[in-house]
C-alpha cells in the first residue's frame, strides 16, 4: 500500500494550561448595559464563567477595571469574591489595559505566555489588549462568548482584526476543553462536569440526561426495536 503524501499545514496552538493565564478585562456592571450582540441573561452567565475558569484549573488570573468610580462600575461580585487575592489593577485613564504599567507588571509577574481574555467592549477593550498582548510575543485566546459591545456588526469586525493579528477566537466550553485535552485527567469529568451543568446547561443536561437513564431508566418497547429497525432485522 502506497502512503499518502501529506503535506504539513498549520500549527495547531493548544491550550497548555501549565502556561495559561486568565485576564478579565473590563467586565464591569456598568459596561455590562451597553452589549447589545448578546441576550442579557447569556452574557451576564458568560463573563462570570469566563472567570471561573482560572479556579476550576488552577491557573492565575488578573483582573482590571476602567475608571470604577465613575459609569462603567465596578466587576461584578461573584467575580471579586471568588478571587479575593488575585490583583485587581484598577486604571483610572488608559483605554488599552497594557497602556497601564502596574499591569503590564501584574502579568509578567505570572510568567505565562498564553493568555485567554475577555472583555467589554469587544472592539476595544478586548481588541486593544489582545493586538497588544501579540505586539509583546503573548499567544491570545479572545473568549468571543464573554466579551461584548453595542452591536453585532461591531463584534464581527474586532474579531476579524484580532484573528488577522494572530488571537485565537473560542468559547468557553471550547478553552476548557483545550485545558482539560483528557476527560480522564485532573481536572477533568469530576471537576468540570459541575462547572459546565452551572454555566453551559445545555451540555450540562446531557450528562444529567444520562446519568437519570443508567440510574432510573427503563426501555419501553419502542425503545427496544429501534436498532432492528433501522438496520431492517
Amino acid at each position: 500500500m502506497v502512503k499518502a503524501a501529506l503535506t504539513p499545514g498549520p500549527d495547531f496552538i493548544r491550550l497548555n494550561k501549565n502556561d495559561s493565564m486568565v485576564v478579565v478585562a473590563d467586565l464591569q456592571e456598568g459596561l455590562y448595559n451597553t452589549v447589545r450582540d448578546y441576550n442579557p441573561t447569556v452574557f451576564r452567565n458568560n463573563i462570570i464563567a469566563h472567570a471561573s475558569i482560572a479556579k476550576s484549573f488552577g491557573i492565575p488570573i488578573v483582573l482590571t477595571t476602567s475608571a470604577q468610580t465613575g459609569p462603567n462600575g465596578i466587576l461584578p461580585k461573584e467575580i471579586t469574591d471568588m478571587y479575593p487575592n488575585a490583583p485587581l489593577i484598577k486604571r483610572n485613564g488608559e483605554v488599552d489595559a497594557w497602556d497601564n504599567s502596574d499591569f503590564r507588571a501584574a502579568v509578567a509577574a505570572q510568567n505565562k505566555s498564553q493568555v485567554i481574555l475577555a472583555g467589554i467592549t469587544t472592539d476595544v477593550c478586548t481588541e486593544f489588549l489582545a493586538l497588544s498582548l501579540r505586539s509583546e510575543g503573548y499567544t491570545v485566546f479572545a473568549n468571543t462568548e464573554a466579551s461584548g459591545t453595542f452591536s453585532q456588526r461591531l463584534a464581527d469586525d474586532a474579531n476579524r482584526r484580532m484573528e488577522k493579528s494572530g488571537v485565537i477566537l473560542q468559547g468557553f466550553f471550547a478553552i476548557v476543553m483545550d485545558l482539560m485535552r483528557d476527560w480522564r485527567n485532573t481536572p477533568g469529568s469530576l471537576e468540570l462536569l459541575p462547572l459546565l451543568d452551572q454555566y453551559l446547561p445545555v451540555y450540562g443536561y446531557v450528562a444529567r440526561a444520562h446519568r437519570a437513564a443508567v440510574l432510573n431508566g427503563t426501555l419501553s418497547l419502542g425503545e427496544l426495536g429501534l436498532d432492528s429497525r433501522e438496520t431492517g432485522t
